[in-house]
């Protein structure tokens, strides 16, 4: 495109049309803030200050002046609830959802505050009653999300499978994993009872909703188990290898169990060896090295170990290979043995732990919910040092 003279009339045309829209801009920005009583420029200069008990009081004052500042109460009303001034945020919350003169979009944003409110204050019942209020509107997801977070809390596990059927319903996003585990929470509560065969439904619920979930496996075969029925606890517990294989050393010392009750400890052995060659792992090496040292000797144990600490060298798995030393040793190098063996037990305690991967909290035992952040199966079956976690 080639230039014509004529267009050098155009830039100054679409230059005084940005200074015009520009001032208008200025103009009404000015109008607006004009408008606003002292009190609000006061109150942010003391949040920018981050001075918060002189920023609400004077925020307060804004809201006595003009009580239209509708996003102003929502602000004050969630740096209560911040600050853990719950009763506060309550008054300022409720008072939004009782206005008659409110658009329903905000109505429905300060109900979904007042839900907040509720919680933080512990009371649950009215937490819950706003948050089933606000099905249907834009803040449902996210209701649906804390209404599980309270049926956790007063462990009522068939609603809060209920809520993760709704959030699947409406997310498109399969909550099977948690539902699991809940229904799992059942079953444990039903085999406190004596009522074998209502957990026995659970647990089949539990791996329709996942069938992934190792823990229901575990409990069905220790219901099996329990019952007298080894050869069916063991074709539960050997799915484990498909559902999850890093889970196979939670029932090793089970499936031993079954295998000796079955009368066949030596096929057991056999197995966890195969399991130990394709997984290695602490734990698995740890049932077998017990199991070999009472059938074949603290030689064939220490073999073991040693292989496998060449496979798979670690500090835990040197701390056993010591103990297998001890086993076998009668000289006068046994003292030696048992200092460098302390030494390194001392040193691998904090390597021995399970973590949790959300929160970092660790426990010698494994937990398939955190204690601490509530996560479900947030902890590796594998020992700290397998993870690479250091001390």
């Amino acid at each position: 495109m080639d230039f014509e003279p004529w267009m050098l009339l155009i830039f100054p045309f679409f230059f005084g049309m940005g200074w015009l829209a520009a001032r208008i801009d200025i103009k009404e920005l000015l109008t607006e803030s004009s408008a606003l009583p002292r009190s609000y420029f006061q109150g942010l200069n003391f949040l920018l200050n981050e001075q918060q008990d002189q920023a609400i009081e004077a925020f307060i004052e804004v809201v006595k002046v003009d009580p239209q500042t509708i996003e102003l109460h929502f602000a004050l009303g969630s740096l209560f609830r911040r600050r853990g001034e719950v009763d506060r945020a309550i008054r300022m919350h409720l008072n939004l959802v009782e206005r008659a003169d409110l658009d329903e979009e905000k109505k429905q944003q300060a109900l979904f505050e007042l839900a907040q409110d509720y919680l933080k204050a512990g009371i649950l019942d009215r937490a819950e009653a706003a948050f089933h209020e606000l099905h249907g509107t834009p803040y449902e997801k996210q209701a649906l999300d804390f209404l599980l977070e309270i049926f956790q809390k007063e462990q009522d596990w068939l609603k809060a499978i209920d809520i993760c059927q709704r959030l699947t319903a409406l997310t498109g996003i399969s909550h099977g994993k948690e539902a699991a585990f809940f229904f799992c929470e059942l079953a444990a509560s039903e085999l406190k009872h004596k009522q074998t065969d209502a957990a026995v439904v659970h647990l089949e619920q539990a791996l329709v909703a996942n069938s992934h979930g190792v823990r229901a496996s575990i409990m069905l075969g220790d219901i099996e188990l329990a019952a007298g029925h080894a050869p069916r606890a063991l074709d539960i517990w050997k799915r484990v290898e498909q559902q999850d294989a890093q889970y196979l050393p939670l029932v090793a010392e089970r499936l031993l169990q079954a295998y000796r009750q079955n009368g066949d400890e030596a096929g057991g052995v056999t197995l966890l060896k195969a399991w130990l060659e394709k997984y290695p792992s602490l734990d698995l090496m740890n049932v077998l090295f017990d199991v070999v040292v009472q059938r074949d000797g603290a030689e064939a144990a220490y073999l073991l170990v040693r292989n496998e600490l060449k496979r798979n060298p670690t500090l835990l798995g040197l701390d056993k290979l010591l103990e297998a030393q001890l086993l076998e040793t009668t000289s006068e190098r046994r003292a030696d043995i048992e200092l460098v063996k302390n030494l390194i037990h001392n040193r691998t305690r904090g390597l021995a732990m399970y973590r949790c991967k959300h929160c970092g909290f660790k426990a010698r035992q494994f937990y398939w919910h955190c204690p601490a952040c509530h996560s479900w199966e947030s902890y590796s079956p594998k020992r700290s040092e397998e993870n690479g976690v250091a001390i």
